[in-house]
């Protein structure tokens, strides 16, 4: 009951005129840059990052949120009309929904997927709501082994588990912890890579290099690469933007499933929404098979129902690992990690003893923008399909204007300017050669956190490192690390010799 009761005063926080303007602006942001290909909610937080500054904690984090979760709705419109998914999540929604979409139901392939996305985060909202608070008593107990084996877990996971090179995906991580790095050293007080420049004594800014990375790196990339390319034709919409009765009993057995496989994966470091929406649709095919008459690969109504669901209940409960743990399972989440440490908060038991009325409402403006995605997008799909005739130039130069505009904004230094282009040379390699990007944002993000426990680890036992490995969580932690790396190894051989038969 103590979860209703507060839950109820952050609805009263949530529901101001002030905050809702903050809901809607951020659902509105958040599908129109999951709608454009390649770019997405990341994206849109990055450069939303310098110019939130100005408003109250509450108000950002509740636009951010709203961001976050339109992203997820934005991607999947395109994937399905147009066979060109905005992110990786969106790729397992397109195989039957695009489908759907060349055989005349691209308005029931547009509903289906704006239901399962509510359903999902509908759902993981309600489970945060009760999780989240234990989440938090669970990691008071947290000393400073236990956090230096969660930031591990989280660089291993996310370099090498959820990457196609776990080499790549590993030299990633340690360009970000190398970044991480660069300043004066808060202990000894001494200057780290800076080469003696006082521009970098307090280090490289976390909000520069992930504008750089994730926004100016695309636009280089879509200049010189991809020169600003059209995407294929669209399929219109056409007929009831609405489900009948058949295609809710055939959906709904799959939005169930889906809730339930993504929902585990908020509170895994595996990557966000791509793994689990993958693992949604398989579970959904290996049933069509027994079907009497298989419909997957004509458009199965239930091969996408099962992937949306799947997409935002990940989305809803990486918040609540984000508020309780300060576990950041994917970039979009890091950059918000880093957005709480800019405003001088600390996500974990502190923030919900320190901050209830801000935690609170943002749980509850989890629900709101559910509703609000629900309304602009069941039937507004088409409407944002429209974003696509702005030309590509145009809004990549916009998008250079506003990093640089922040970024100046925020420090009023040209070096930081020269920084941001520098980085986004840096992000555009890295997408030319496939590198990911998410594993450099997380080790930059966490790679401090880490560094402090570590240390404090080894100072409070004498330089002895099996302290490290006293502690029951800790081991806990490094088993389940252990497994999913013997399983992903397994995986990627299996698949491997498959290939080679």
């Amino acid at each position: 009951m103590d979860a209703i009761s507060l839950l109820a005063e952050g609805f009263a926080g949530a529901l101001t005129w002030q905050n809702l303007f903050w809901v809607v602006l951020g659902c509105l942001l958040g599908t129109a840059v999951g709608v454009m290909p390649g770019l997405g909610s990341s994206m849109a937080v990055a450069l939303l990052l310098p110019v939130t500054f100005a408003l109250e904690p509450t108000a950002a984090f509740i636009m951010f949120s709203g961001v976050y979760f339109g992203g997820l709705f934005g991607d999947s419109t395109m994937g399905i009309l147009m066979n060109t998914p905005g992110q990786a999540s969106a790729i397992a929604s397109t195989f039957e929904g695009h489908k759907m979409a060349l055989n005349g139901r691209a308005a029931q392939a547009l509903a289906t997927a704006a239901i399962g996305a509510f359903i999902g985060g509908f759902v993981s909202s309600v489970a945060v709501v009760f999780l989240a608070p234990w989440l938090a008593d669970l990691s008071a107990s947290f000393g400073p082994a236990e956090y230096f084996a969660l930031a591990l877990f989280a660089f291993v996971a996310t370099s090498s588990v959820v990457t196609d090179s776990a080499v790549k995906g590993l030299l990633s991580l340690l360009l970000g912890l190398g970044i991480a790095v660069v300043g004066v050293d808060a202990v000894t007080g001494v200057p780290r890579f800076t080469m003696d420049s006082p521009h970098l004594f307090d280090g490289i800014s976390l909000v520069t290099v992930t504008v750089a990375i994730l926004a100016l790196g695309e636009v280089i990339h879509c200049a010189v690469v991809e020169r600003f390319a059209r995407a294929g034709k669209m399929v219109n919409s056409t007929g009831r933007p609405w489900l009948s009765r058949k295609e809710l009993r055939e959906a709904a057995p799959a939005w169930a499933r889906g809730t339930l496989i993504g929902l585990p994966f908020g509170v895994i470091p595996a990557g966000g929404a791509d793994i689990p929406t993958f693992l949604a649709y398989g579970v959904e095919r290996r049933l069509d098979r027994r079907r009497r008459r298989p419909q997957f690969g004509r458009g199965a109504i239930r091969g996408l129902a099962a992937p949306e669901a799947a997409g935002n209940s990940t989305t809803g409960m990486a918040m609540g690992a984000l508020l309780a743990l300060g576990l950041p399972i994917s970039a979009t989440a890091a950059i918000m990690l880093a957005a709480f440490r800019q405003y001088g908060l600390q996500p974990g038991p502190l923030l919900f003893e320190r901050s209830p009325d801000l935690v609170w409402a943002l749980l509850a403006s989890f629900f709101v923008a559910m509703v609000v995605l629900l309304i602009i997008n069941l039937p507004f799909a088409m409407v944002w399909a429209k974003l696509l005739l702005i030309p590509k130039p145009y809004l990549y130069a916009g998008i250079t204007v506003f990093c640089a505009l922040g970024i100046y904004a925020t420090s009023g230094e040209v070096f930081d300017l020269l920084m941001l282009l520098g980085v986004g040379v840096l992000g555009f390699l890295m997408r030319l050669h496939g590198y990911p990007l998410a594993p450099l944002v997380i080790g930059m993000v966490l790679g401090p956190l880490a560094e402090t426990n570590l240390r404090d680890a080894l100072i409070s036992s004498d330089g002895n490192a099996g302290v490290l490995v006293d502690s029951p969580i800790a081991l806990g932690m490094y088993a389940v690390l252990l497994v999913v790396l013997a399983l992903t190894v397994r995986s990627k051989v299996t698949s491997r010799t498959r290939r080679d038969t």
